[in-house]
This record gives C-alpha cells, structure tokens and sequence, in this order.
C-alpha cells in the first residue's frame, strides 16, 4: 500500500543498507535511478558529478530491486559508505532549507554586516541574494558587508559553503525607516451619533508599522471601533450629547526601527462637519436667459436633519470668470440664480453646515448649466431666400451722402460749361439792349 509520497511502505525486515536506500526514497520522492547514472560516475567529471548526486540525491549506485519494493535500489556494500554520505549531505540541505530565515531590519542609508551563521571568519563561503550571486568583493572573510542600504537592498541573503555548497544561513533583509509623528484629524459627519478618527504618516517607512489609539472623555476610556474598509480609521459612538468634558486621542506608532506618539484634544462641538451635499442639479429656466435653477439634497450621511437642521452655502460664476459669487441659505435645498450671463456656461457648488456648531463641509461635486437662450429662425421656403437676401444686402448699404466737387476735380470737361455760360450772358446783355432800344422808339 502506498502513501502521499508515491514510495511504498517501509519495508518490515531491512537491512542497514537497504533501510538508508528507503529513507533516500522517502525523502526524495524519487525512484530508482536511470540506466545512465546505474553505471557509476564518470571519472573525467568525479567531483562534480558528486555534487549534483548530492543536490539531487541521483544515486550512481548498481542495484536490484527487492521484491515488494519496485523502483527502490539496493545498493551493494561498497557503494553503501558513498551512498550514507550523500543522504546525509541531502538531508543536512534539506534542514537548513526548511528552517525559516532569520528576519532582519536595518535604516535606509546605514551600513549592515551579515555573518555567515556559526561559520568561522575564515571559512570559504559564498553569499547570494534572491538567488543571484554576489560579489567576492563584499565579503570580509565570510561575513558579507553592505554599505549605504537602499530599498533595492532588500530581499533573502542566503550563505553556501563554497566547495559542497551547503546553505549556512539565511537573512531576509528589509530597508526602511523609523516613522515620523503620525498625522491625527477627528471629525463628527454624522452628528449626533458619533465621530471618527483617521491617520497617516507624513513619510513611508517601506516596513511594517503598528497603530494603537487611545480615545479618553475625560478619565474614561471610550470603545474606537475598526473601519471595516479603512484600515487608518476608527469610529467612537458619544456617550453624552453637549457634553462640556473634552476629548482626547492619542496614537502610537511603531516598527522594527523605532517608534512615535501624537496626542489632540477638542470639543464635541468643535469637530462636527457634515459631508458635502449631494445630487446637485442646475438646470435653464425656459424664457429667462438670465436665470438658472438649482437643487440638491442633503448629505445621507447626516443622520437627523429635522432635528439638527442644516444651512447651504451655494457658489457660481461662468467659466469664462474666475471670480466666485455666493448666496448663503438658512434652509431648503433649492436656489434660483437670476443674475447669469446670457448664453454662457456656468459653474455651480454648493456646501452645508450646522445651523449652530462646526465648521462648513467640503463643497460638493460640481454641476454645469447654461442659461436659457432663444433658438434662431429658421427658413422655410426657398421663395423668401431671394427677398431677404435682397433686404439684408440693401439694409447693410451705407447711406446716401452729399460730395462737396473739389476745383482740383474739374478735368478737361470744365472747359464746355464755361463756354455754355459764356454764351448764356452773350444772349442776356442782347436782350437787355433790344428791350432798351424798344423803349426809345416808343
């Protein structure tokens, strides 16, 4: 019958010989070796040949099977010493593999000295990280030195004997830092029920850190629950409305390299400040180019608006403007703007406050509108296009205009009119005389 390993039960009556082949197979999950490694070492690969049979535990041994045993090997006695050796070489690797590294956390910047384990300062090692062979150059003896740590540093340090390649040791190397005083804000969105804490440090430390919040109303010591979604933040319920006593929080905040505190206290009024409004709508009202309607709702978060009423603070302007202009509202949920640019878009937020205590909300997701402006006429039939383009070509024509002749202006033609009026003159001095003349004979 066999078990998870794939090599069959142990059998009941072994020799030494066989019982060291049955826990190689136990323990390497193999079976008998191949053809090839039946034959022995090759000579002209000796030792490295006997390097890899130790890693691999590949058995160049002549064997038979014993019965109720397939794929199992039995050795013969003179490869037996050989055989004991390599086993106990694979399961030293084996331990050593298996044992869990040891943890180590070292300063962004500094420098760091790793030892080889118990081994000697002398001894012939090699180090690697991440699987990657390092430098010669590195090590003082076996110790392997690191100089100005930086992030890329981190990872598994692992120390090989240099000549049978066992592993001697194993390090895993974290860079980081100690952390900075933790930033530490209380706010109350959803008074009366409660208020929540939330944190962050200024600076990563690239490692692992440690929270612990105290909360204190007065001398008691008050319940901050766990965020389910964010981690940095944790809620308190208050034990009494319009309480005088203050509020004290204070965290702490450790890793591997070191530690840190912050500590505020306030006012149960002091912090409330409700989320934004939401649902902001703005919309054009029909035949008031200059008027925009706009509503919204009141925060969800807020638990009991009829009881704590809320006041808006409601800011526009067109996006051709960077000045603001405000309206504040003691109540509803809905304003009409009646002093907007005509036909020019505009941009509007609105915020909430208590009527009484905190401070005004974030402003809200932002809502775009244009004023209502008139749609142009259009044509109809083909038939007006020639009159209006007559109509509108004769409105543009400049008026008419009185031209004052220049003397300059007068060209060769000026010359007949004097003639003209040469002879006009002729013809009234003769009349004249004729009428003279007339008079005298009568």
């Amino acid at each position: 019958m066999s078990d998870h390993s794939g090599v069959g039960a142990r059998p009941a009556a072994l020799g030494e010989q066989a019982e060291w082949v049955w826990v190689c197979a136990r323990v390497c999950k193999t079976r008998g070796p191949s053809a090839r490694e039946a034959r022995g070492p090759e000579p002209s690969r000796g030792r490295a040949r006997e390097r890899a049979n130790a890693r691999g535990l590949r058995v160049p041994v002549r064997a038979s099977v014993p019965a109720g045993e397939p794929g199992l090997i039995q050795p013969s006695q003179e490869d037996f010493g050989l055989q004991r050796r390599r086993i106990l070489m694979y399961l030293e690797n084996i331990w050593w593999e298996r044992e869990a590294p040891h943890v180590q956390y070292e300063r962004l910047g500094a420098d760091v000295t790793l030892p080889c384990g118990t081994a000697s300062w002398d001894a012939a090692v090699t180090w690697r990280v991440n699987g990657t062979d390092l430098a010669p150059d590195l090590l003082n003896g076996s110790q392997l030195i690191l100089r100005s740590l930086e992030l890329g540093h981190s990872g598994l340090y692992a120390c090989f004997h240099r000549d049978s390649w066992h592993l001697r040791h194993q390090v895993l190397l974290h860079v980081g830092l100690p952390p900075r005083e933790p930033v530490l804000s209380c706010r109350s969105n959803t008074y009366p029920k409660g208020f929540y804490c939330s944190w962050h440090l200024p600076t990563p430390t690239y490692i692992p850190n440690t929270f612990n919040v105290t909360v204190l109303h007065g001398s008691k010591i008050m319940v901050c629950e766990k965020d389910p979604a964010l981690k940095n933040r944790c809620h308190i319920r208050y034990m009494h409305l319009f309480s005088t006593i203050k509020y004290k929080v204070s965290i702490s905040v450790s890793n591997a390299l070191g530690h840190n505190t912050t500590a505020i206290t306030f006012d149960e009024f002091t912090i409330v400040k409700p989320d934004p409004p939401e649902n902001v709508v703005a919309r054009p009202v029909p035949s008031n180019p200059r008027r925009l309607e706009v509503t919204w709702q009141t925060p969800s978060t807020w638990p009991d608006p009829e009881s704590f009423p809320l006041k808006f603070f409601l800011r526009y302007r067109p996006l051709i403007l960077d000045q603001w202009q405000h309206v504040e509202l003691s109540d509803g949920t809905a304003h009409t703007i009646t002093d907007a640019y005509a036909g020019k878009e505009y941009i509007i937020q609105v915020a909430a406050k208590d009527n009484e205590i905190g401070t005004w909300s974030d402003w809200s997701v932002a809502a775009h509108a244009t004023p209502w402006t008139e749609e142009p006429r259009h044509l109809t039939t083909e038939a007006q296009a020639p009159e209006t383009t007559t109509s509108t070509t004769s409105s543009l024509a400049p008026p008419p205009t009185t031209k004052i002749c220049d003397p300059g202006e007068l060209g060769s033609g000026g010359g007949h009119s004097i003639h003209f009026l040469t002879s006009v003159f002729v013809t009234l001095v003769l009349a004249a005389a004729a009428a003279t003349a007339n008079n005298l004979l009568i």
